[in-house]
């Protein structure tokens, strides 16, 4: 009995990494199809994933997140199976005398060389996608943001420099259907299909100018002009946020377009 037991223990333990594992890919799965089910122009309650993309860069974006997720769960799964072999074929049942190899060249070039592949294979179109969102294609119009402790300033160089405030509409002051804290008085308005330069400044702290449907996010700083551009594809309403801590109020900015 006394040799019985151990035996017995070890055999029903072997289905749960099996059943861990269906578990685990099932999860991942339903998680995976929620998030693309919850793609939006802007965020919603218990949302997963990204916004739906509105611009060229955020579509690419998209692109090389897909490739990403691709090759993190390739190397998840790899992993996961080294460890169930490890557990199951190496365990001290199966090996009371463990063995005393300190040494494998074959295995040390490979996890070498194995990684390195791999990031080369993420850094290509990494810095593609990098080059693409830096540099400003023939834009057909400029806008100027200026950023300020809190609101956001928008100028129309070449429309006779027409400029204006947006400040954050207060929960008070909000009309039926309007987003709290997600609303402005002065929605910024640009034309679909038109190629757009965005040259963002500050005027005190730094900020950070981010919409995240179209995949544009620049930094907002004194005495500096960044550049930017976007395409709109589709009519709508798209909306984002100051994602630099830039002081008391910086849950504040929101940005509209």
């Amino acid at each position: 009995m006394r040799t019985l037991l151990p035996a017995i223990a070890v055999h029903a333990r072997r289905p749960s990494a099996a059943v861990l594992l269906v578990v685990a890919l099932v999860a991942v799965a339903v998680l995976t199809a929620l998030a693309g089910a919850a793609w939006a122009d802007q965020p919603h309650p218990w949302q997963l994933g990204m916004q739906a993309p509105a611009t060229p860069i955020k579509e690419r974006i998209h692109e090389f997140h897909d490739i990403l997720l691709v090759i993190i769960f390739a190397i998840a799964i790899f992993v996961l199976g080294l460890l169930l072999v490890t557990i199951i074929r190496f365990s001290a049942r199966r090996h009371p005398v463990p063995t005393r190899t300190t040494h494998n060249p074959v295995i040390e070039i490979l996890w070498t060389v194995v990684p390195v592949v791999i990031l080369v294979a993420i850094a290509i179109p990494s810095f593609k996608l990098m080059y693409y969102m830096d540099e400003v294609p023939d834009a057909k119009m400029t806008i100027k943001v200026t950023g300020h402790q809190w609101y956001w300033s928008y100028q129309y160089p070449d429309q006779g420099n027409l400029g204006f405030d947006s400040n954050m509409i207060q929960d008070k002051d909000l009309k039926p259907g309007q987003e709290r804290m997600l609303e402005v008085d002065n929605p910024l308005v640009v034309p679909v299909n038109t190629t757009i330069r965005v040259q963002i400044t500050g005027t005190d702290v730094i900020h950070s100018w981010f919409i995240p449907s179209f995949g544009v996010q620049e930094y907002a700083i004194i005495g500096r002009l960044n550049e930017a551009w976007m395409r709109v594809l589709e009519p709508g309403t798209y909306r984002g946020e100051c994602n630099q801590i830039c002081g008391i109020n910086h849950a504040y900015m929101p940005i509209v377009f």
